[in-house]
């Protein structure tokens, strides 16, 4: 069955001159809408093509990747504003319709979202911003420690309001991120908990605290090495400067700078960290 709105395997049957068709089952023979299709394309061959109806109601294919598909969530930028509400690009020629209907709050030109892909009452591909009409609080099926794929929505007081899967909501804290994140952004982490109430706490790494410690004085100390003993940071730098180095928090940094100190490994100045001789 063709799903669509999403990338589905089918056969070529037909091909006249670079134009090629292929099976669609029930919906019949589906066009292709490329029109640099790969040279060595012939009938019999499968390809994976993402399927959609177009402006003028036809169902078609094509080879070219889209930001996303049906039931994904996405970050993507308004290009244009119409009568119809707001189009979204989202890598296919024609762009994507945020409608007015599903939008929250104004929505400016040139500015990026934060939406997920449905089929509206035509079949056509839409988008919406009313995460929470499909992104569930509730998740029953994971566990603990397992790996999932993250998309951050909003930063609160707590930390970071992220989507799991493009399923659940999930919070990430503050206190246990260690890297600058923005909305949109996807990455991979992990389910630290889920709680009684069956909402998910996240984390970005299995990495005990104390071994994210231990991790980054040892590169600390590489660091230093490979730069002639001398790195013109302290625990009163900027985050953004320490973590574009370390690749670290601001506070686990200053916990190993710390510990080096106390081992006399390095000496703490007031514009940097230098390394003592252990000869």
């Amino acid at each position: 069955m063709i799903e669509l709105g999403k990338f589905n395997t089918l056969t070529v049957v037909s091909q006249r001159d670079n134009q090629y068709g292929l099976d669609g089952g029930e919906l019949g023979e589906i066009g292709l809408a490329d029109k640099d299709a790969p040279d060595n394309l012939k009938v019999g061959d499968t390809v994976n093509a993402f399927v959609y109806i177009d402006g003028k109601n036809q169902t078609i294919a094509t080879l070219q990747t889209p930001l996303a598909q049906v039931d994904k969530v996405a970050w993507l930028k308004c290009i244009s504003l119409s009568h119809a509400g707001a189009f979204l690009g989202w890598g296919l020629p024609k762009d994507l319709l945020l409608p007015f209907s599903e939008q929250k709050g104004k929505v400016v030109e040139g500015r990026s979202y934060l939406v997920r892909l449905f089929l509206d009452e035509n079949n056509r591909i839409a988008a919406t911003m009313m995460l929470d009409d499909f992104i569930q609080d509730q998740a029953f099926y994971y566990k603990d420690g397992q790996a999932v794929q993250l998309i951050i929505a909003d930063e609160t007081d707590l930390g970071f309001k992220a989507v799991v899967d493009n399923q659940y909501w999930g919070v990430l804290y503050k206190s246990e991120t260690f890297q600058p994140l923005q909305k949109g952004q996807s990455l991979s982490g992990f389910i630290k908990k889920v709680r009684p109430d069956n909402k998910l706490d996240l984390v970005l790494s299995q990495e005990k605290y104390g071994q994210k410690v231990d991790a980054t004085s040892e590169k600390i100390l590489a660091i230093l090495a490979k730069r002639g003993g001398y790195v013109a940071l302290t625990d009163k730098s900027a985050p953004e400067i320490i973590y574009d180095t370390f690749g670290v928090s601001k506070k686990v940094f200053k916990q190993a700078i710390g510990g080096l100190y106390k081992q006399r490994r390095i000496v703490i100045e007031e514009a940097g960290v230098r390394l003592l001789d252990q000869a």
